[in-house]
């Protein structure tokens, strides 16, 4: 039976932490998106402000607008050109990420519903998706689109 080496008390044996090293850039730049998508995030919150009780069309525009971004991103990053290794989960998991927000959703249809406004949340429940889903398709389509046009 072979006992495996560590680097030291508590520490990693060299293929672990280079392993670790490798992500460690990765880490680090969806943390910093999603610390600038989450602030973007409340900013609009703060400038477009839902009414006690109110139809919550702030999430439902940023979730449709980051989702619409996405599209565009995903074949320029994809087709287009390729990207540095890092644009992705920064842009991509990262700022996107924390830009949109399918938890606030969650929880705003949950205060829908407490409130006793069923159609309201049952509206909000179904038409979230479906424009965050149309938009990531409308947009990829535009752009690939506007790509073969270009190139014409």
């Amino acid at each position: 039976m072979t006992v495996p080496r560590t680097g030291g008390i508590g520490r990693p044996a060299a293929p672990e932490r280079a392993r670790w090293s490798g992500q460690a850039p990765v880490v680090a730049v969806v943390a910093l998106g999603g610390g600038t998508g989450a602030a973007a995030r409340y900013a609009a919150s703060l400038w477009w402000p839902t009414p006690a009780g109110g139809f919550p069309w702030t999430t439902f525009a940023v979730n449709a607008v980051g989702c619409a971004v996405i599209g565009v991103f995903m074949v320029v990053v994809t087709e287009v050109r390729p990207a540095h290794r890092l644009v992705r989960p920064f842009f991509g998991t990262g700022v996107l990420g924390g830009f949109t927000t399918f938890s606030t959703y969650a929880v705003d249809s949950r205060s829908l519903f407490a409130d006793g406004r069923v159609r309201t949340g049952l509206a909000y429940l179904a038409a979230t998706p479906l424009a965050a889903l149309t938009a990531v398709w409308l947009t990829a389509w535009a752009t690939r689109r506007f790509l073969k046009w270009r190139q014409s």
